[in-house]
C-alpha cells in the first residue's frame, strides 16, 4: 500500500484542453540529466507524432511526484507513463499497481535497469513508439514489508552508501563525484549487519556486509553482471557473503567477471517465494531500486507474481 505523501502542489499538464487522452506521463524533473518545460512539449509532440494524444506532468519534487502518481492512479487514463530512473518508476507502479492500469516508461535516469531489462528503448521516441504500440506483459513485483520493489533491495553496504551520497552532495559535490565520496567512506567504516535469513523452512545466521535480494534472479558471472534474463518466474534470488572483508569482496567481484562465484565458499545465493530477515537493530536502512527507507524488522521478503502490467516493446512481454 502507498504511503501518504504531504500534501503538494500538483502542476498543470502540457496538452490540449479539447480532449481528454487515455495516458497521463508523469516526468520527474530531477531525473537525470533534469527536465523542464520544453521535455513537456517534447513528450507531448512525440506522442502526437504517433497518433496519440497524453497529458504530461512535470514533477519538481518528490512528494509532488507521488500526489501525481496518485491521482492519475484514480484518473480515467488506461495508461499510466512513468518518466525518470527507477526511483520514479517506482512511485509511479506503487500507486497504480492492482488498480487494472498499464505502466509504460520513458527511461530518463542514469542506470535505467528496469527499463534495460524489459528491452525499452532508452530514447524519447523508441520508448514512446513502445509505449504507443501497446504490447503489454504482466511482471512480478517484489515486496518487503508492504512497499514494492522492481529491480532489487538490499541491506548494508548499499543503502549506507547511498544515504552518505547524499550528504555529499547537499555539501555541493555533483552525483558521481559524491557517490566515489561516499563509497570510500562506507569502504573505510566497513560496517557488518548480524542477520538471520529464514526461507523455506531453512534459517541461515549471518556476519554479513550486505544482503540483496532481487525481483528474479540476476545474472552474477558474466561481464555484464547485474541484468535478468526473465521477470516473471515468480521468484526471488538471494546473495550475501559470509563475513569477508575488503579483499575478500575483491575476489567476489573478480569471480563476478570471471566466473566461478557460486563456487566461493564465501558466496550465498539462492532463490524463493519469500522469506524473513531478522536481526537485534530497532531500524535498518533498507534500499528499494535505489532509494533507501528505514524499516522496522522482521523484514518480509515475498514476491508478487505477475502484479504489475507493464508495456514493452515485443508482444511476448519480457525478454
Amino acid at each position: 500500500m502507498p504511503i501518504r505523501p504531504p500534501r503538494a502542489t500538483i502542476p498543470a499538464y502540457v496538452g490540449p484542453a479539447s480532449k481528454r487522452p487515455a495516458i497521463d506521463v508523469i516526468v520527474n524533473a530531477g531525473s537525470g540529466a533534469g527536465h523542464s518545460a520544453d521535455t513537456q512539449q517534447r513528450i507531448a509532440d512525440a506522442f502526437r507524432a504517433r497518433g496519440s494524444e497524453a497529458r504530461i506532468f512535470l514533477a519538481g519534487n518528490g512528494s509532488q511526484l507521488v500526489a501525481l502518481a496518485q491521482r492519475a492512479a484514480g484518473s480515467d487514463a488506461e495508461l499510466v507513463v512513468a518518466g525518470g530512473g527507477d526511483g520514479t518508476i517506482n512511485a509511479v507502479a506503487a500507486a497504480i499497481i492492482g488498480g487494472g492500469k498499464t505502466l509504460g516508461i520513458l527511461p530518463f535516469g542514469t542506470m535505467n535497469h528496469f527499463a534495460r531489462d524489459l528491452n525499452v528503448p532508452l530514447d524519447l521516441d523508441g520508448a514512446v513508439g513502445a509505449i504507443v504500440a501497446g504490447h503489454a506483459a504482466t511482471v512480478d513485483v517484489g515486496d518487503v514489508n508492504g512497499r514494492i520493489f522492481l529491480n532489487n533491495s538490499s541491506l548494508g553496504l548499499y543503502p549506507r552508501v547511498i544515504r552518505e551520497r547524499e550528504q555529499q552532495q547537499r555539501l555541493g559535490w555533483g552525483k558521481w563525484p559524491a557517490y566515489a565520496r561516499a563509497a570510500l567512506a562506507v569502504m573505510r567504516r566497513y560496517p557488518f549487519l548480524d542477520v538471520r535469513l529464514s526461507a523455506d523452512g531453512t534459517e541461515t545466521t549471518l556476519r554479513t556486509p550486505f544482503v540483496f535480494v532481487g525481483n528474479n534472479e540476476y545474472e552474477m558471472e558474466r561481464i555484464d553482471a547485474g541484468g535478468r534474463a526473465c521477470l516473471d518466474k515468480g521468484e526471488l534470488s538471494v546473495y550475501a557473503t559470509r563475513g569477508t572483508g575488503r579483499l575478500g569482496l575483491v575476489r567476489l567481484a573478480l569471480r563476478t567477471l570471471l566466473g566461478g562465484l557460486r563456487h566461493d565458499k564465501d558466496f550465498l545465493a539462492f532463490t524463493t517465494t519469500a522469506m524473513w530477515v531478522g536481526t537485534r537493530r530497532t531500524l535498518v536502512r533498507v534500499a528499494l531500486d535505489g532509494e533507501v527507507v528505514d524499516m522496522q524488522p522482521p523484514l518480509h521478503y515475498r514476491v508478487r507474481p505477475g502484479a504489475l502490467r507493464v508495456l514493452t516493446p515485443v508482444s511476448d512481454g519480457a525478454r
